[in-house]
């Protein structure tokens, strides 16, 4: 009887170990399944490709470009700013379960592994969204087992730290949409012109569409093409219950109105000074290419949002885009230095060389303005010296050399001053002054004002013939705005990497007295007749609605406008890439462009006079004699001097006798003289 109730004890012992081992692989499952859980919950995902790009910032903080290969800054919108359409479009094709499975939708695998096995080929797969965004964020695109692996895991990781609604956002601010737009948002803008909130349900299922193949299925590569895949997603949106089945005959009957390519651009605005900053800060900065593309680096730059919008705007509405003329425009701060405003051509797309930054082109009559400093620092020469307009001969290096200039249009105007000569751009008087001063000393206050490209001293130094950059340009000109004070320019302020760290500070510039303000201050009183009666700028005056001072330019295959406020300090130049010769037509849109963009850049700001510095005079002259004015003079002119240049004499060829000047004279006509501007440009 005792072995007969042995027996049964020996069969149930391989069970109940087989019980206890699979227990324990069960538990050790769970527990390694634990683990492995709260390692993918505590390890951090590896930084995006898009998280990896340097941003450029603005002068505000607001990522205006990046250095990735489409520039593009990222254009993010909330989840609520997308249109509830769009979303559903998306859901319908790409993922009806987005919202039921846990990352992976196991159906649709087994489902799509059975397709494939029936074909033996990868016909079907089954993405969710969390893996597209996944794979869009983190991978490659190539078909291996460790990149599916590596899917697997950022998938789930991404399912344990965001919620679905999270996620969703990511994936529709991260989807590729075809011609460089990143994200809805971008799309939105650049097929139809609108923001994503606002799409209809026509325009929802046609973007919706385009992921699964940005260029096959684009509206501008192939209209048929993108029809038709509309059609597939309205179809899914009824299938899922999202829209009935009238909605989606509607939509398909619909002509949605894509923007037209040639107008869309969908740009990113200040390209060329992005160009200009990866230059600076690799060739200057010691920053790596590599850091610039992988190192997720803050650029804090001195560009101005409204100022940039300005000038491209300014560009855009003169320059005719058929057209092969080309254009460049910098504006400076002339304050601190910093760049406000920089576009280097007229398309970028076409052209990304910059020619803001070209040291090729000859400034023509816009450098007057640097050797009329030059005189009058010097104190040989004042505004009320007088020269002959009339054709000349001028003899140069101890009479071995001869030069012969003209006046445009053979105009010649005889006996004037210097504010006539600035004003009409006579070049006559400007080789006068040259000679009288000398070419080198002019080629010193240039250096001296930021001009570094290399200069002839010869007679022509006068009119322009040595190339100079409208870079170049801009930043000498701003000496003048700033009384004479020279600070290079900036444009990069503070540079940090991924974790904040401060990488580059730029050094705080207090700028060089180059020149005595009151030198700089008489100059930039003549300069103003530029935009006067009988000046060269006249055809602009209307536009301009605050005190600025200027000087155009032309030459056979270039036209310049370089002016400033107290503001701003701006180069403008016109012309053709091949040197070929510009016609009138061509020569008068630098000055357009300058006006719009200068009004349009401080529209928020009050208009200012340029402030007197101390050690000036102004005097009421005859312009016939350059005495000061009497009451029996016939023409007056308010004329301002460095103390001490100013005439002593009055004027006697009108029947007045001869007196003396009285030292409290000039002050009372300095006084007058501030009130004359402010009435000028306040209150009249």
């Amino acid at each position: 009887m005792a072995g007969h109730n042995h027996k049964p004890n020996k069969r149930k012992r391989p069970l109940f170990r087989l019980t206890i081992v699979l227990f324990g692989l069960l538990v050790l499952s769970l527990i390694a399944g634990g683990v492995m859980l709260a390692y993918l919950y505590i390890t951090p995902l590896p930084v995006a490709e898009t998280q990896r790009y340097s941003r450029l910032l603005d002068s505000r903080g607001d990522v205006i470009a990046t250095f990735s290969s489409s520039g593009h800054p990222p254009e993010r919108v909330l989840l609520e700013g997308i249109s509830p359409l769009l979303i559903k479009a998306t859901l319908a094709v790409e993922d009806r379960k987005f919202y039921d499975h846990p990352g992976f939708d196991l159906k649709g695998m087994a489902r799509a592994v059975l397709v494939n096995l029936e074909h033996m080929d990868s016909k079907q797969g089954a993405s969710t969204l969390t893996q597209q965004l996944a794979r869009n964020l983190y991978l490659s695109h190539e078909k291996t087992l460790v990149r599916k692996l590596k899917e697997a895991k950022f998938t789930a990781q991404l399912e344990m730290k965001y919620d679905k609604d999270e996620i969703l956002e990511m994936y529709l601010n991260e989807i590729y949409y075809g011609h460089g737009a990143y994200g809805i948002e971008s799309a939105a803008l650049m097929y139809f012109d609108k923001p994503a909130k606002d799409l209809s349900l026509a325009e929802s299922a046609m973007l919706a569409g385009i992921p699964k193949g940005p260029t096959y299925y684009s509206p501008y590569n192939h209209m048929d093409n993108a029809v038709n895949r509309q059609k597939i997603v309205l179809n899914a949106m009824v299938e899922t219950g999202f829209i009935t089945r009238a909605e989606a005959d509607k939509a398909a009957s619909v002509n949605v109105a894509l923007q037209p390519q040639d107008r869309q651009q969908n740009k990113v605005i200040a390209s060329f000074f992005r160009d200009y900053v990866r230059g600076l800060v690799t060739k200057q900065l010691n920053i790596t290419e590599e850091q610039l593309e992988q190192g997720g680096l803050n650029i804090y730059t001195t560009l101005d949002p409204q100022a940039q919008k300005a000038a491209e705007e300014a560009v855009e509405k003169e320059m005719d885009s058929k057209s092969e003329l080309e254009t460049a425009l910098v504006s400076i701060d002339p304050r601190n230095g910093h760049i406000k405003a920089m576009v280097g051509g007229k398309n970028y797309r076409e052209n990304q060389y910059n020619h803001a930054l070209a040291k090729t082109r000859q400034p023509g009559s816009t450098f007057k303005p640097i050797m009329y400093l030059t005189a009058i620092a010097s104190r040989q020469m004042t505004g009320i010296s007088m020269f002959n307009s009339q054709p000349t001969l001028f003899h140069y290096d101890n009479n071995r050399k001869t030069y012969q200039p003209s006046n445009f249009g053979d105009k010649y105007l005889g006996e004037i001053n210097m504010r006539q000569a600035i004003a009409a751009s006579d070049n006559i008087y400007a080789v006068n002054t040259v000679l009288q001063i000398g070419p080198e000393e002019v080629k010193e206050m240039a250096k001296k004002m930021g001009i570094s490209s290399p200069l002839e001293a010869v007679p022509s130094l006068a009119l322009g013939t040595s190339p100079i950059s409208p870079l170049e340009m801009a930043s000498a000109f701003a000496v003048l705005a700033s009384n004479g004070q020279r600070i290079p320019p900036i444009a990069v302020l503070r540079i940090t990497d991924v974790t904040g760290r401060n990488l580059y500070t730029a050094p705080e510039e207090k700028g060089e007295q180059v020149v005595e303000p009151a030198a700089a201050y008489v100059l930039t009183r003549m300069m103003e007749g530029v935009f006067e009666t009988g000046g060269t700028g006249r055809r602009v005056s209307s536009l301009m609605k605050r005190p600025v001072a200027g000087k155009t330019g032309t030459t056979d295959t270039d036209a310049w406008l370089v002016g400033y406020t107290p503001e701003l300090s701006t180069a403008v130049w016109v012309g053709y890439d091949k040197g070929r010769q510009i016609n009138s037509t061509d020569s008068r849109r630098a000055a357009p462009i300058f006006a719009q963009f200068t009004e349009k850049a401080l529209e928020s700001v009050p208009p200012k006079i340029f402030p007197i510095p101390e050690n000036v005079v102004s005097a009421y002259i005859d312009p016939k004699t350059g005495k000061l004015a009497d009451t029996e003079c016939p023409e007056k002119s308010l004329e301002v001097f460095i103390k001490g240049t100013e005439p002593v004499e009055y004027c006697d060829a009108h029947g007045g006798k001869q007196k003396s000047v009285k030292p409290e004279d000039t002050v009372k006509q300095e006084e007058r003289s501030w009130w004359s501007d402010f009435k000028r440009w306040w209150v009249e």
